[in-house]
This record gives C-alpha cells, sequence and structure tokens, in this order.
C-alpha cells in the first residue's frame, strides 16, 4: 500500500494525516480548529475512528491547541515528549525565544497576543522518552526521533520513505520566514543544528514543516 500524506491547513500552522496500513495523526494545530479538522476528514474519506495516533511535534500553542478536541473525536492516543507534555496538559503557553532581529520582533508581537490564547488541557497517553519511538504498532513504517533545539521536547516523524515531519525545526512560509530554511525562533540553536546533522545523516529526503510548503533537505544541508 503506497502510504499518503494529508496537508490540514490548522490555522497558522498545518497538521499532517499519515496512511498506510494504519492511520497516524502529527501535530493539531491552533484551537478552536474542530469543524476545520472535520472538513478535512471528510475530503480525504477519512473516519475520524482510523486515527489512532496523534504525535505532536513540540509544545507550542499552535501544534497542540486543538488537541483535546481531536483526541475526543477520534478516540485516539497522544504522544508527545515527556519534556513537554505538562505543556498540554497543565494549558501552558509558552513560546520560544527569537534567534533573529525578526525573530525577536515576531516574538513580542506574539507574547502580546498570547493572553488571548486557550489550549484546552487534555492528557498525554504516551510519553516519548530520547530514545526512538517505532510506529509499527500503529501500521506505519517509520518512528519518531527526538529532534531537540527549537524546544526541548521537540520530535520528528521519519518515514521509512524517506519524508519527515520536523513540526519547527524549519519553516517555510511569510510572515516567519521568506524562503526555507532554519527558524528564527529556537530554545537552543546549536542543539538544532546538531539535531538536523544527525537528520541529514539518515538520509531523509523530503522535509514537511508545520509552516509552509515540503521542501528539499539539500536547502538545509547548504545552510549548516
Amino acid at each position: 500500500m503506497a502510504v499518503n500524506i494529508h496537508n490540514i491547513s490548522m490555522g497558522i500552522a498545518q497538521a499532517y494525516i499519515i496512511q498506510d496500513k494504519g492511520t497516524i495523526m502529527v501535530d493539531c494545530g491552533c484551537p478552536k480548529k474542530k469543524k476545520c479538522f472535520i472538513k478535512y476528514l471528510k475530503r480525504f474519506s477519512i473516519n475520524p475512528e482510523d486515527i489512532s495516533l496523534i504525535i505532536i511535534t513540540h509544545g507550542h500553542w499552535d501544534h497542540t491547541g486543538s488537541a483535546k478536541e481531536i483526541k475526543e473525536i477520534t478516540g485516539a492516543k497522544i504522544a508527545m515528549h515527556v519534556n513537554e507534555k505538562d505543556w498540554l496538559e497543565k494549558s501552558l503557553k509558552h513560546l520560544p525565544p527569537g534567534t533573529t532581529f525578526w525573530g525577536r520582533f515576531m516574538a513580542t508581537a506574539m507574547s502580546l497576543y498570547r493572553p488571548f490564547i486557550n489550549v484546552p488541557a487534555t492528557e498525554v497517553d504516551m510519553p516519548i522518552s530520547d530514545n526512538e519511538f517505532p510506529l509499527s504498532e500503529f501500521g506505519i513504517n517509520g518512528k519518531v526521533i527526538y529532534t531537540p533545539g527549537h524546544s526541548s521536547g521537540s520530535v520528528s516523524v521519519l518515514l521509512d520513505t524517506g519524508d519527515i515531519f520536523v513540526g519547527d525545526m524549519a519553516m517555510a512560509t511569510f510572515p516567519l520566514m521568506i524562503s526555507p530554511g532554519l527558524p528564527d525562533f529556537a530554545e537552543d540553536m546549536d542543539l538544532l543544528k546538531e539535531s538536523w546533522r544527525s537528520l541529514l545523516d539518515m538520509g531523509i529526503k523530503k522535509i514537511h514543516p508545520a509552516h509552509g510548503r515540503p521542501f528539499s533537505p539539500e536547502i538545509i544541508r547548504d545552510l549548516l
């Protein structure tokens, strides 16, 4: 069976539904996107209960915002790195620091908006450690890899096809970025680059960011 990758626009961030022998979801977008999620399920002819696992790449609000609603609709388990599971379970709204002038400007702007954001709390069923987390149990040929840097609990989903879903390890859309590249926001940019070098050594073939369209890993290789 060919792997199907469905891109879902969930506010300022994208989520992905991946179908192989099983079906999983990567990230949950911004808050209050339940109707948007249901619309995409109908478009792609996916039954909600087909989704057995939701992997959240990191704990920022534009990735966790609709997690509670989507979990209730699908009955799926939520997997998230142990470093940041409290962010979802306690409705915490951390923001990443800017690493460039533009990043610092955007971080300041987002901090003004933060009081108006509400992320409904929900339980993380499967805390992810620093070790690789295989997805074969969920009918997906791939694994979750710990890739810290943007945040201390950032993870990426690598399929055997070479497709990789990296959350905010890279960005590829305005106003966050003008062209695909390393993000302007990170807790530790040196660690983020280290994570990228490890991924590039794994032979990845296509990068799927949460902000922007897929692009070639050669762009990141050249930047490093």
